[in-house]
Order: structure tokens, then C-alpha cells, then sequence
């Protein structure tokens, strides 16, 4: 399917591919490799960038080297920084410098598969969504390989919590593979401070508060050994809901929101691409 949203920069691609990576040199290739054959097969251009979020392997040497050896129609990039962040300070750090039209990121495990693109991309670039969020807990999903009981009852008791703190109605908030529209998502984006586990429902709060048009879609989803998230992790998570509430309360990302729904308005009145 062709995009039919109007681009403000025709050299610009349609496309970046965001996969945040900490020590994941062991499957970084075998990713890369599948993320690379699909997007060079599509219609639209694309980028892809690998945000190295401070790993302490060779992380870095196994995306420079695969994309040395692998130059085609795709545009690759590293973005690198040190120390470790968090999955989310990377994922901000990539939407900031993607130049694609629409962003969307994706667990270095590919647990969403790649193949699922067109079903988050295609909403926005036909100019219906702003954001649109792979989920597992729609009617439609199709969960091959399950997580451990523990960790997908803890999941869901996390999912009841971010709708009773943030009154967001969605189902499921952490599964990794969501698009940005990023005209309009770049200042929400440019004032959220969560940098870990909590970092996507600040993203989808922002979105929601600003009036952007979100989509939650059923996506095909497996779980992946080897999985960064542990205990500690979801503890953070819940630490991070507080610390949202408390950055809407004081009014932190109140002049962000107000920028964004300019820009959201600005667009709105734009005529529509043929």
C-alpha cells in the first residue's frame, strides 16, 4: 500500500526502523538481517538505527560490521551514547533523530514480527492515526510462544494499574512495537523523562493527553528467551507510574502538550494528499 499523507520533505525516507539495544550482539545480526530483507522488498524508503543504550559487548561492532556488509536501498545508522540509560532514554533518543515520516520501534528480539509493519504503519500513513500500538490482548492477536505465567500475570496486573493511575483505556501498553507519526508526536516526545519501564505508557499518556488520534492493534507476538525486564525492572515500573503522575500534576509537560496540539492542528487543516 503507498502512503497517501502529505510528506514535507520528499528526500526524506517514509520510514525509520528503531531497534534499542543493550548487549544483544548475540542476536543483533540474525535481526538485522530479517529487518534489512523486508524493508528493502517494500515500495517506500526506509532507515533503520540501531540505538546502542550504553552496552557493555560488542554490541556496536556486530551492527557497524553487518551494515558495512549489507548496503542496499535501506539507509543504516549506530546512535551510541554511554553509560546505560534504560530502553526508554534510547527510544527517545532514536524518535528525536529519526527522518523518516513515521517511526516505528521494535525489540531487538523481533518478538513482534517484522511482517507485522504494515499493520501499525498503514493507519498513519493513510492519515487516520497519529499513533498506532502493537497489542497482545485484543481479540485478533496471535501469541505463538508465551511468556512464563508469572511474568504475563504480572504484565496484566501492570496493565490494570496503568489504567486505574492513568485512565488510558487501552488493554496493553508495554508491547514493544509501536509507530509515531513524528511531526506531530516530536515535542511530546522532546518532554518525556521516563527512561525505563514505564516509558511507554508516558508516551501513549502524552499522545492521549494532547488529543492525538491513537490506535491499539492486535499483532502477531512470541516471547523471546533472554528477556531484560526482570523483577527489579517491574518494581521501576510501577515507581515510573508515580513519578508520570506526578509530572502531569506539576504541570511538566504542559507546554509540550500545548505544542503538540498546535502542530496536530496545523496539519489537521492541511488539504489532503491525492
Amino acid at each position: 500500500m503507498l502512503p497517501t499523507i502529505a510528506f514535507t520533505a520528499l528526500a526524506a525516507p517514509v520510514l525509520s526502523f528503531l531497534i534499542p539495544a543493550y548487549n544483544e550482539s548475540a542476536r543483533l545480526g540474525a535481526t538485522l538481517g530479517q529487518v534489512l530483507a523486508y524493508l528493502g522488498a517494500q515500495p517506500y524508503s526506509s532507515e533503520v538505527i540501531v540505538l546502542n543504550d550504553g552496552s557493555t559487548d560488542n554490541t556496536v561492532e556486530v551492527a557497524e560490521a553487518y551494515f558495512a556488509t549489507h548496503q542496499g536501498r535501506v539507509a543504516t545508522r549506530v546512535l551510541s551514547y554511554t553509560p546505560n540509560r534504560g530502553k526508554g532514554y534510547a527510544v527517545r533518543q532514536g524518535l528525536l533523530a529519526a527522518q523518516g515520516a513515521v517511526a516505528i520501534f521494535s525489540d531487538a528480539d523481533l518478538s513482534t514480527p517484522i511482517e507485522e509493519v504494515p499493520a501499525v504503519l498503514e493507519p498513519i500513513l493513510s492519515g487516520d492515526y497519529d499513533v498506532v500500538f502493537g497489542s497482545r490482548a485484543l481479540s485478533g492477536s496471535q501469541i505463538g510462544q508465551h511468556q512464563p505465567w508469572l511474568r504475563e500475570a504480572s504484565g496484566r496486573f501492570f496493565n490494570r494499574m496503568v489504567r486505574l493511575i492513568t485512565g488510558l483505556p487501552y488493554a496493553d501498553t508495554q508491547c514493544g512495537f509501536k509507530a509515531f507519526r513524528l511531526d506531530v508526536c516530536r515535542p511530546m516526545v522532546a518532554s518525556a523523562k521516563l527512561d525505563r519501564f514505564g516509558f511507554d505508557v508516558e508516551l501513549l499518556f502524552l499522545a492521549y493527553q494532547a488529543g492525538l488520534r491513537l490506535r491499539e492493534q492486535a499483532v502477531r507476538w512470541n516471547d523471546a528467551a533472554g528477556s531484560k525486564v526482570g523483577l527489579l525492572g517491574g518494581l521501576h515500573g510501577f515507581r515510573e507510574l508515580w513519578e508520570l503522575r506526578q509530572h502531569y500534576r506539576r504541570g511538566s509537560y504542559a507546554a509540550a502538550l500545548a505544542r503538540t496540539q498546535a502542530v496536530a492542528a496545523s496539519q489537521a487543516q492541511r488539504p489532503a494528499a491525492a
